[in-house]
Order: C-alpha cells, then structure tokens, then sequence
C-alpha cells in the first residue's frame, strides 16, 4: 500500500539536496576560477588544476553521488520505521 511522504520527508530531502548542490557549484566553480592559482601548486607532480580538471572533479562528483544515496537511504528508512510505527 501507498502512503504519501510526510512534509518532513520532503523537507529532509530539500535540504539534502540543496547542500549537496551547493557543494557541487562551489567545487565546480572553485576549480575553474582559481585555476591559475591552482597551477602552481602540485599534486603528485601534476598542477593542481590538471588533476582537478582530469581527475578530481568527477572524483568529487562521484562522492557527492554516494554521499546523497547513503543519505537518502537513511531518510527512507526513518520514514519506513515511522509508517511502522504509526500502523501499530
């Protein structure tokens, strides 16, 4: 059976995801703007903005999608364990 989300849901996963989108603008636009500054610093022997642009962006993209499954899960499963509870 069906049974709609409560606002308090719907509030967790606003939340979520706008945390989880700013994260995502700053280290987008982080990286392009300061990526002259970022050159002269290295990371394992490449310029910082190499790597960020080659490699650690869709690291950092990656993360940002587990973090918000990982989370979501959990707030799926408190609003489970609530319509459990509310059913008893």
């Amino acid at each position: 059976m069906f049974t709609p989300h409560p606002p308090s849901h719907w509030r967790s996963t606003r939340r979520l995801t706008l945390v989880l989108l700013l994260a995502w603008f700053g280290l987008t636009f982080g990286v392009i703007f300061f990526a002259r500054e970022m050159a002269n610093m290295t990371f394992f022997g490449w310029p910082l903005s190499f790597y960020m642009a080659a490699q650690g962006l869709a690291l950092a993209y990656l993360l940002i999608v587990a973090v918000y499954t990982w989370q979501m899960r959990k707030i799926d499963r408190r609003h489970q364990d609530d319509v459990q509870s509310d059913n008893r």
